[in-house]
């Protein structure tokens, strides 16, 4: 048994611990791989809790119910919302913070109705070097963070995840569909529903990694730099695709696939105002 190993030991036990735990479920790779301890630890005393909603791709939502579905885990979904508040739509800069305090109140309402001890979710070590207002609002509201407490990073996430064996060890990071949109570009229902479909357009076209990333000069494609070749050999065909969804002005990012991108845009924007 070598150190990782030791750590998931000790990530059970941290259930074990709880007596009975929801877990905040996205499918992506941080949750799948907390989810999958939870039950193995706790069994039927450990359920999924996830949200439905316009700031979720489809595509996570259906592979959400599908894993829950095929390890026999309970699995509630709190129903569909348009956007999570009135204020919303605005798309301020604190938008993940708003966005994750109304999220994690409803997914502890539903936990604590299905009597859960806790609520656990999925950032690890690797968030602590970003600009993620969301995770005051974790903090606020007394939800758990098992990797955070146990120093899991997310190679070492992703690394379990292959040894488990689970659908996601390779699977490309997730962000809301929020996150897409330049602060202050206003949020609707139907700009986030074409942006996720631009996205699986694109994935089903074999890319991986990506973003499409939106403001008012236009789509912006963040791919890895690997598949740079690729993403210009398909130029016309990828314009033509999303020109069909409604985009008119597309460009790629030269810079390749950034995780918050537009957090890293505004920031340096707010620090050359400040000159």
């Amino acid at each position: 048994m070598d150190s990782l190993d030791i750590k998931y030991e000790e990530l059970k036990q941290w259930f074990i611990n709880q007596g009975s735990a929801a877990v905040a479920f996205s499918a992506g790779v941080d949750s799948t791989l907390l989810l999958y301890a939870a039950h193995e630890a706790i069994g039927d005393k450990a359920l999924a809790v996830s949200a439905r909603f316009c700031l979720v791709p489809q595509e996570e939502s259906r592979a959400a119910e599908d894993f829950c579905k095929s390890f026999g885990i309970k699995h509630i979904v709190v129903p569909e919302e348009k956007l999570p508040i009135d204020s919303f739509h605005h798309n301020p800069e604190n938008r993940c913070y708003l966005c994750k305090r109304r999220l994690m109140s409803r997914l502890l309402e539903a936990a604590g109705k299905e009597g859960a001890d806790c609520l656990a979710e999925g950032s690890n070590t690797d968030d602590l070097g970003a600009y993620r207002p969301g995770m005051k609002a974790v903090e606020e509201l007394g939800v758990k963070s098992p990797f955070l407490e146990l120093g899991f990073s997310k190679a070492e996430i992703r690394v379990l995840s292959k040894r488990l064996a689970l659908p996601t060890a390779d699977k490309p990071s997730l962000a809301c569909l929020a996150s897409r949109f330049a602060y202050g570009y206003e949020l609707t229902p139907e700009r986030l529903d074409r942006v996720d479909r631009a996205e699986r357009y694109l994935h089903k076209l074999g890319f991986g990694q990506l973003r499409v990333r939106i403001s008012p000069e236009g789509a912006r494609i963040e791919v890895m730099p690997r598949e740079f070749e690729k993403l210009f050999s398909m130029a016309h065909e990828i314009t033509e695709g999303l020109g069909w969804l409604g985009f008119e002005r597309i460009t790629a990012d030269l810079k390749g696939y950034q995780s918050g991108s537009f957090d890293k845009d505004f920031h340096s924007e707010s620090v050359d105002k400040k000159r």
